[in-house]
């Protein structure tokens, strides 16, 4: 299973530098779990920068994956990890999430680098 983190979808939706680094990961619909905080941080940016539409058709795409939300177990595990690691809210749900199915998260943040369980690439 596979968690990829709101800058990769962020990156395959802008057609970045590192787009292809997330593009087999986020088509492999069957393995990708989405984090609800995922959704939220995707929608809101793209309506920021784009608009409604283009946020919803977004969401869109990221529901072909499975959809996990935000459970009492998660919460409080992000909550530990945020501790332990000093990252932000969403950055430690996002993780915990991954953990929570044993899967691997894909990220360009920086925050994630050098950590088990995460597979990092250097944002361009």
């Amino acid at each position: 299973m596979n968690v990829v983190d709101s800058s990769g979808w962020l990156e395959y939706f802008s057609k970045g530098g590192n787009a292809e680094f997330f593009s087999a990961t986020i088509q492999d619909t069957e393995n990708l779990l989405v984090p609800t905080i995922s959704i939220y941080e995707v929608f809101k940016r793209i309506l920021i920068q784009l608009d409604e539409v283009a946020a919803l058709q977004s969401v869109g795409i990221m529901s072909l994956g499975i959809t996990v939300d935000l459970t009492q177990e998660i919460a409080i595990n992000a909550a530990k990890i945020s501790n332990d690691l000093r990252i932000a809210m969403a950055d430690s749900v996002i993780l915990a999430t991954a953990r929570a199915h044993d899967a691997t998260l894909w990220t360009q943040d920086v925050d994630f680098e050098g950590i088990k369980g995460v597979e990092y690439v250097c944002k361009n």
